[in-house]
């Protein structure tokens, strides 16, 4: 073999000077791995106060002693004021849906056991419309149900209760994530535009494009929370208020679930409320039932309409079955955190894929 045929010098330093460098970021990333949630959640936060953070601080001086002094006294109440109304209403919302949900469950069953003729009615529609709807295929006796739905509803209280066990024992890991979501958001108020230039040089894209991409990503997450998260906790909140008025048993749980409903498309919270009153109706409570039904579709179903119009005004042009689907995957594969890295992910990628055809001039119309 001639030794043309060997590879340059520099073309084997290279080689492994890109070995180390794919060994050293993997290392890296599994150094921060147990932190993502942190992390991710720390940025959002940070995205979302920092145009307020800016406005207080930006006629400031900060380049002699006392200014450097209250701008780390700044950062820290920016943090300790974001962690403190975090905490607040996750440790009252917590604690209030575990005893809703034990109590819901403990209901329910009592409910069966008290009344099992109007159950039987109940049950015997269920059994006849899957028989109907599968063609006779598909079989299921009301009292088989019944056990099931029994059955269910036991598991369900064992599972909450090792949750709740589980819950206890990793409150040292939570509170660790708590103090570890402060430091981020103080070192996030204090050195912002640095840690932000850091991550942009980190990334080897032109100038342009990576100032591009993270305008695009603080933009993203601004318009997600305002015109998603918050239109959902919103409605939440007024259904909690709806149902805590109607004394409907389980109001916080019942608020929960219209949070998740509020991103199915079309249907929205009214998976959650439609049946409570309809039950309520069919129950013999046809005047509350009717009025109930019409407040919540007024007060917690509108609400979608009135507010997501205002918060995002158009600057998220993607479909809002590709946004649903984005937030289903997202939460599939990522958890709680997919919510938000869902839709973003998608959001990026366009945005880089825009990128790439402009660069090479690539006209798909």
């Amino acid at each position: 073999m001639s030794q043309d045929n060997f590879p340059s010098p520099r073309t084997i330093q290279t080689v492994i000077f890109v070995a180390i460098l794919v060994a050293l970021f993997i290392a890296v990333c599994t150094l921060f791995a147990p932190f993502v949630t942190v992390l991710l959640w720390s940025v959002l936060i940070y995205t979302l106060l920092s145009p307020l953070h800016r406005k207080i601080t930006g006629n400031m001086n900060f380049t002699k002693t006392p200014g450097l002094i209250l701008k780390n006294i700044i950062a820290g109440l920016f943090s300790l004021g974001t962690t403190v109304l975090i905490l607040i209403p996750l440790f009252f919302a917590a604690s209030q849906f575990y005893l809703q949900i034990v109590d819901m469950v403990r209901l329910f069953r009592n409910m069966i056991s008290a009344n099992p003729m109007i159950f039987d009615d109940i049950f015997k529609n269920i059994s006849n419309f899957i028989t109907d709807l599968s063609n006779g295929l598909v079989i299921w006796p009301p009292d088989e149900i019944q056990r099931d739905v029994m059955q269910a509803l036991s598991s369900g209280a064992q599972q909450l209760i090792g949750a709740a066990s589980s819950l206890a024992r990793n409150i040292s890991a939570f509170a660790i994530g708590i103090v570890f979501m402060f430091f981020c958001l103080f070192f996030f108020f204090l050195d912002g535009a640095y840690l932000s230039n850091l991550v942009a040089h980190i990334i080897p894209i032109r100038r342009e494009y990576m100032a591009a991409l993270m305008g695009k990503f603080k933009e993203s997450i601004r318009n997600l929370f305002l015109g998603y998260i918050m239109v959902a906790l919103a409605q939440a909140v007024m259904a909690y208020i709806v149902f805590s008025i109607f004394r409907v048993q389980g109001s916080l749980v019942l608020a929960a679930l219209s949070l998740v409903c509020s991103f199915i498309p079309m249907f929205g919270a009214g998976l959650v409320w439609a049946p409570i009153g309809i039950f309520r109706i069919v129950s013999g409570q046809v005047a509350g039932g009717i009025l109930f039904l019409a407040v919540a579709g007024i007060c917690i179903s509108l609400l979608d309409n009135f507010l997501r119009p205002i918060f995002l005004q158009d600057r998220i042009h993607l479909h809002p079955l590709v946004i649903f689907v984005s937030i289903l995957g997202g939460v599939a594969v990522y958890g709680f955190n997919g919510l938000v890295l869902g839709p973003l992910l998608v959001i990026l990628f366009l945005t880089v894929l825009d990128m790439f055809l402009a660069e090479h001039q690539i006209n798909i119309d």
